[in-house]
């Protein structure tokens, strides 16, 4: 009898290719797999709920013939609630303080696995699974979890991930980290999947037509005022409301003779900073807070050079992290970097590596 017979596993199954082929190689393994559909909050609109991209009526019917072929049950979870708490209402009030807030870290934190997590185990559940590009290995002798980038350097989602702490990691399982994309795809065709063909959704979950600024001014009441230039500080013109805009932004600012990318946003007197010279984006020196150190910090000797993403989109480069001496929080660092780099912005996170191991990350303020 194959050992895994006996552990049981729920599987967030999004009615993508990923959490379909993950599903596949976890029964394939032999695991007792569930199939979890998680229904997060969507936005009323004039009366009617429109459909959240990760949770809609499309993606649940594809989850659902997934796990009819596969032999799996399936069941359906509503996070409505949580995920509006924990997600929604601080993107919105990030926004609103003037910083370009992540959703997708913290629903990984707390919904994807924090409230998944606990109530997986109220079900019987061993671990859960996603269709993460990711990794996790377990060091025995010190029975710590350390989280690793996955085989697919383009697709790895170990940024979005740098929340989690060792009691989620011992529970979680990445089916397909050590696959690539491509790999994936052929998965998904070999095991016949109704999802093969299915492509993937860019937009931010719960703005399902991408369109930010209407969204934020669903919810937020929005003041025009001053763009000035960050060196002559003249008046250019009229912005629209501070939230629409963010850090190192060239389109849409609206001003000719450019080009002008923004600056800086200074809420307190409703200015847009703007620039024309691309240099003034250029910092080498930033503070993050709450970072989270996924192994601890034993083995960690301050300062450390370590590579650093700021954005998930951007290259991890070296930079010194030291604690901040100023601060009353032990979870805050300055981090320095030998080369300056562009648009760091705060709401963003500052994620931390060595080598293939994701150590952790925090907030950028």
């Amino acid at each position: 009898m194959n050992k895994n017979n006996k552990i049981k596993v729920a599987i967030g199954m999004s009615g993508g290719v990923d959490s379909s082929v993950a599903a596949a190689l976890l029964k394939k393994q032999g695991y007792d797999v569930v199939g979890i559909f998680i229904q997060f909050w969507s936005e009323k609109v004039k009366g009617s709920a429109r459909d959240n991209v990760c949770c809609s009526f499309e993606s649940k019917n594809d989850a659902q013939k997934v796990c009819r072929q596969l032999g799996m049950p399936f069941y359906t979870m509503n996070m409505k609630t949580d995920f509006k708490k924990a997600v929604v209402d601080d993107f919105i009030c990030k926004y609103e303080k003037g910083d370009t807030p992540n959703p997708c870290v913290r629903c990984n934190k707390y919904i994807k696995f924090g409230e998944f997590i606990k109530r997986a185990k109220a079900l019987g559940c061993d671990y859960v699974a996603t269709g993460h590009y990711s990794r996790i290995t377990h060091h025995v002798a010190r029975n710590k979890y350390e989280l690793k980038k996955s085989k697919d350097k383009e697709k790895d989602q170990t940024y979005f991930l740098h929340q989690l702490t060792q009691n989620q990691l011992k529970h979680v399982l990445f089916p397909v980290g050590k696959y690539t994309k491509p790999e994936v795809r052929k998965l998904a065709k070999k095991f016949d999947l109704p999802t093969k063909s299915k492509l993937e959704s860019q937009e931010v979950c719960f703005i399902p037509d991408g369109n930010l600024e209407k969204f934020l001014k669903r919810h937020l009441t929005f003041s025009a005022g001053d763009i000035k230039d960050i060196k002559t500080k003249e008046v250019l013109g009229q912005h629209k409301g501070l939230p629409v805009y963010t850090i190192g932004q060239r389109k849409g600012i609206g001003l000719a003779a450019g080009p002008w990318f923004v600056v800086r946003k200074d809420s307190k007197s409703n200015v847009l900073w703007v620039t024309n010279d691309e240099k003034d984006l250029l910092s080498n020196e930033f503070t993050v807070k709450n970072v989270n150190w996924i192994v601890g910090t034993e083995n960690l000797l301050f300062p450390m050079r370590l590579k650093c993403k700021i954005r998930y989109r951007t290259k991890s480069v070296f930079a010194t992290i030291k604690k901040d001496s100023k601060s009353k929080s032990m979870n805050n660092y300055i981090v320095q970097f030998k080369k300056p780099q562009r648009a760091i912005t705060k709401g963003q996170y500052a994620v931390f590596y060595k080598g293939k191991s994701c150590l952790g990350g925090g907030e950028i303020y």
